[in-house]
């Protein structure tokens, strides 16, 4: 048996022609969601895998053993629920919903731009077509997505089945990176001669706005009569 340790999330920082060398193995959520599975690979091998606890593992992720040998997972068709907007007389903003009422449940989903998946339930099903939401029974590879605070900073949701390189890295506090404005801000104006700070300096009186019951003529010609 083949001990694996180590995941490269993506296939991070490997050439392309190493990851098409390299064999692979075929797994659903259910077993990718754990840190200690065994498995096959397509050559055959029994794998161990131990990875650090609350290690969820992607498909296009490639697993290192201890020997140095690369397994590139592929996240494996499984029966889930499509969830699109109504044809007829749905918006995209119906997936905004359907996602927020799942969420509410702590319902795994997976977010596409057209479409939610998730692992079949019926309750759910007509919970989401009593809002008009278009609900079909499909095998698909299922991503769910992570959580911001997922283990590793690992629970985004990739492309199924990559190689694609790394994912892309997304801002935000802590990141440690400059987050400067391209735009130059003027400096506050000084205080003028001779006035003592803290005096307000009258601003020039905002624009006249015509509207309705301003009391000015309004006429076609485009003249402004006061």
């Amino acid at each position: 048996m083949l001990t694996v340790h180590k995941i490269l999330p993506q296939g991070q920082g490997l050439a392309p022609v190493l990851l098409k060398r390299a064999a692979t193995v075929e797994l659903d959520w259910d077993v990718r969601q754990k840190s200690r599975f065994d498995t096959t690979d397509s050559q055959g091998r029994h794998l161990g895998i131990f990875l650090p606890r609350g290690t969820v593992v992607r498909g296009g992720d490639v697993l290192v053993t201890e020997a140095g040998d690369m397994v590139r997972v592929l996240a494996a068709p499984q029966p889930v629920l499509v969830i699109t907007p109504c044809a007829e007389h749905g918006s995209p903003f119906d997936l905004v919903r359907a996602a927020y009422h799942l969420g509410n449940r702590h319902v795994q989903i997976e977010l596409r731009p057209d479409r939610l998946q998730i692992e079949p339930d019926h309750v759910l099903a007509d919970m989401l077509r009593a809002m008009h939401l278009t609900v079909r029974e499909a095998s698909e590879a299922f991503e769910p997505e992570g959580g911001a605070y997922a283990a590793g900073g690992h629970g985004h949701s990739p492309e199924v089945n990559p190689p694609h390189g790394a994912p892309g890295h997304v801002h935000g506090p802590g990141c440690g990176h400059s987050h400067a404005h391209d735009h130059a801000h003027d400096p506050a104006p000084a205080a003028p001669r001779g006035k003592p700070i803290g005096i307000a300096i009258k601003s020039e009186a905002p624009p006249h706005v015509h509207g309705p019951g301003c009391g000015h003529d309004h006429g076609d010609g485009h003249g402004h009569k006061h």
